[in-house]
Protein backbone atom coordinates (compact mmCIF):
# COMPACT_ATOMS: atom_id res chain seq x y z
CA UNK A 1 0.00 0.00 0.00
CA UNK A 2 2.79 2.41 0.94
CA UNK A 3 4.64 1.69 -2.33
CA UNK A 4 1.51 2.50 -4.37
CA UNK A 5 1.21 5.82 -2.52
CA UNK A 6 4.84 6.64 -3.23
CA UNK A 7 4.47 5.71 -6.90
CA UNK A 8 1.42 7.94 -7.34
CA UNK A 9 3.22 10.81 -5.65
CA UNK A 10 6.33 10.31 -7.79
CA UNK A 11 4.22 10.28 -10.95
CA UNK A 12 2.49 13.50 -9.95
CA UNK A 13 5.79 15.24 -9.17
CA UNK A 14 7.39 14.05 -12.42
CA UNK A 15 4.41 15.18 -14.48
CA UNK A 16 3.96 18.61 -12.89
CA UNK A 17 7.49 19.58 -11.77
CA UNK A 18 8.26 21.92 -14.65
CA UNK A 19 5.00 23.86 -14.41
CA UNK A 20 5.14 24.06 -10.62
CA UNK A 21 8.75 25.26 -10.51
CA UNK A 22 7.91 27.92 -13.08
CA UNK A 23 4.96 29.06 -10.97
CA UNK A 24 7.20 29.12 -7.88
CA UNK A 25 9.79 31.17 -9.76
CA UNK A 26 7.19 33.77 -10.62
CA UNK A 27 5.91 33.81 -7.04
CA UNK A 28 9.35 34.50 -5.56
CA UNK A 29 10.32 37.13 -8.10
CA UNK A 30 12.50 35.17 -10.50
CA UNK A 31 15.08 33.49 -8.27
CA UNK A 32 15.28 29.87 -9.44
CA UNK A 33 16.99 28.61 -6.28
CA UNK A 34 14.39 30.15 -3.98
CA UNK A 35 11.69 28.81 -6.30
CA UNK A 36 13.02 25.26 -6.08
CA UNK A 37 13.25 25.55 -2.29
CA UNK A 38 9.68 26.83 -2.15
CA UNK A 39 8.42 24.00 -4.33
CA UNK A 40 10.32 21.33 -2.42
CA UNK A 41 8.97 22.59 0.91
CA UNK A 42 5.46 22.57 -0.56
CA UNK A 43 5.87 19.05 -1.91
CA UNK A 44 6.98 17.83 1.53
CA UNK A 45 3.73 19.20 2.94
CA UNK A 46 1.82 17.53 0.11
CA UNK A 47 3.44 14.17 0.90
CA UNK A 48 1.98 14.17 4.40
CA UNK A 49 -1.57 14.81 3.17
CA UNK A 50 -1.26 12.82 -0.07
CA UNK A 51 -3.82 10.12 0.87
CA UNK A 52 -6.46 12.84 1.41
CA UNK A 53 -5.77 15.02 -1.63
CA UNK A 54 -4.38 12.57 -4.22
CA UNK A 55 -7.75 11.95 -5.84
CA UNK A 56 -9.16 15.46 -5.46
CA UNK A 57 -6.76 18.24 -6.36
CA UNK A 58 -3.10 17.80 -5.44
CA UNK A 59 -1.97 20.61 -7.74
CA UNK A 60 -4.43 23.03 -6.19
CA UNK A 61 -3.15 22.06 -2.73
CA UNK A 62 0.49 22.62 -3.72
CA UNK A 63 -0.39 25.93 -5.38
CA UNK A 64 -2.12 27.14 -2.21
CA UNK A 65 0.82 26.08 -0.02
CA UNK A 66 3.29 27.82 -2.37
CA UNK A 67 1.29 31.06 -2.49
CA UNK A 68 1.03 31.26 1.28
CA UNK A 69 4.68 30.34 1.85
CA UNK A 70 5.83 32.87 -0.77
CA UNK A 71 3.73 35.56 0.89
CA UNK A 72 5.27 34.77 4.28
CA UNK A 73 8.81 34.72 2.90
CA UNK A 74 8.16 37.97 1.01
CA UNK A 75 7.47 39.72 4.29
CA UNK A 76 10.99 38.93 5.50
CA UNK A 77 13.84 41.13 4.32
CA UNK A 78 16.37 39.42 2.07
CA UNK A 79 19.77 41.00 1.53
CA UNK A 80 21.05 38.71 -1.24
CA UNK A 81 21.51 39.45 -4.91
CA UNK A 82 19.08 41.74 -6.67
CA UNK A 83 18.05 41.53 -10.32
CA UNK A 84 19.19 44.39 -12.50
CA UNK A 85 16.98 46.45 -14.78
CA UNK A 86 18.97 45.83 -17.93
CA UNK A 87 21.10 42.86 -18.92
CA UNK A 88 24.58 43.48 -20.32
CA UNK A 89 24.72 43.45 -24.08
CA UNK A 90 25.68 40.14 -25.62
CA UNK A 91 26.97 39.86 -29.17
CA UNK A 92 25.33 37.26 -31.34
CA UNK A 93 21.86 35.77 -31.23
CA UNK A 94 19.50 38.70 -30.79
CA UNK A 95 16.25 36.73 -30.70
CA UNK A 96 17.12 34.62 -27.66
CA UNK A 97 18.67 37.56 -25.85
CA UNK A 98 15.61 39.71 -26.48
CA UNK A 99 13.37 36.97 -25.10
CA UNK A 100 15.53 36.57 -22.02
CA UNK A 101 15.70 40.33 -21.49
CA UNK A 102 11.92 40.64 -21.78
CA UNK A 103 11.38 37.77 -19.35
CA UNK A 104 13.92 39.23 -16.94
CA UNK A 105 12.22 42.62 -17.15
CA UNK A 106 8.88 41.07 -16.31
CA UNK A 107 10.34 38.98 -13.46
CA UNK A 108 12.07 42.07 -12.08
CA UNK A 109 8.81 44.01 -12.19
CA UNK A 110 6.94 41.12 -10.57
CA UNK A 111 9.54 41.03 -7.79
CA UNK A 112 8.66 44.64 -6.92
CA UNK A 113 5.01 43.79 -6.24
CA UNK A 114 3.83 42.83 -2.77
CA UNK A 115 3.69 39.06 -2.27
CA UNK A 116 -0.12 38.97 -2.38
CA UNK A 117 -0.30 41.16 -5.48
CA UNK A 118 2.36 39.05 -7.19
CA UNK A 119 0.54 35.83 -6.29
CA UNK A 120 -2.82 37.21 -7.47
CA UNK A 121 -1.38 38.39 -10.81
CA UNK A 122 0.51 35.16 -11.45
CA UNK A 123 -2.40 32.90 -10.52
CA UNK A 124 -5.02 34.95 -12.35
CA UNK A 125 -3.18 35.87 -15.54
CA UNK A 126 -0.33 33.38 -15.90
CA UNK A 127 -2.06 30.30 -14.50
CA UNK A 128 -5.42 31.56 -15.89
CA UNK A 129 -7.29 30.55 -12.75
CA UNK A 130 -10.78 31.88 -12.09
CA UNK A 131 -11.09 34.54 -9.40
CA UNK A 132 -12.66 32.08 -6.97
CA UNK A 133 -9.63 29.78 -7.08
CA UNK A 134 -7.25 32.72 -6.77
CA UNK A 135 -9.15 33.88 -3.68
CA UNK A 136 -9.06 30.37 -2.24
CA UNK A 137 -5.30 30.09 -2.81
CA UNK A 138 -4.74 33.49 -1.20
CA UNK A 139 -7.10 32.68 1.66
CA UNK A 140 -9.20 35.81 1.20
CA UNK A 141 -12.58 36.88 -0.23
CA UNK A 142 -13.00 37.09 -4.02
CA UNK A 143 -13.25 40.89 -3.91
CA UNK A 144 -9.94 41.22 -2.11
CA UNK A 145 -8.25 38.81 -4.54
CA UNK A 146 -9.67 40.85 -7.43
CA UNK A 147 -8.32 44.02 -5.80
CA UNK A 148 -4.85 42.49 -5.32
CA UNK A 149 -4.80 41.47 -8.99
CA UNK A 150 -6.01 44.85 -10.25
CA UNK A 151 -3.52 46.79 -8.14
CA UNK A 152 -0.74 44.41 -9.13
CA UNK A 153 -1.47 44.82 -12.84
CA UNK A 154 -1.66 48.61 -12.47
CA UNK A 155 1.69 48.67 -10.69
CA UNK A 156 3.23 46.38 -13.32
CA UNK A 157 2.07 48.75 -16.04
CA UNK A 158 3.70 51.68 -14.25
CA UNK A 159 6.92 49.77 -13.59
CA UNK A 160 7.21 48.48 -17.13
CA UNK A 161 6.32 51.88 -18.60
CA UNK A 162 9.08 53.46 -16.48
CA UNK A 163 11.58 50.93 -17.82
CA UNK A 164 10.53 51.68 -21.41
CA UNK A 165 10.85 55.44 -20.84
CA UNK A 166 14.22 54.95 -19.15
CA UNK A 167 15.56 52.86 -22.05
CA UNK A 168 14.76 55.55 -24.63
Amino acid sequence: MEQGRADQFDEFVAARWSALVHLARLLVGGDRHRAEDLLQESLVKLWFVWPRVAEDAPESYVRKVMVRAAARSGQRRWWGERPVEQLPEVAGARDVCADVAERSRLESALAQLSPKQRAAVVLRYYQDLPEGQVAEALGCPVGRARSHAARGVARLRRLLADVIEWAR
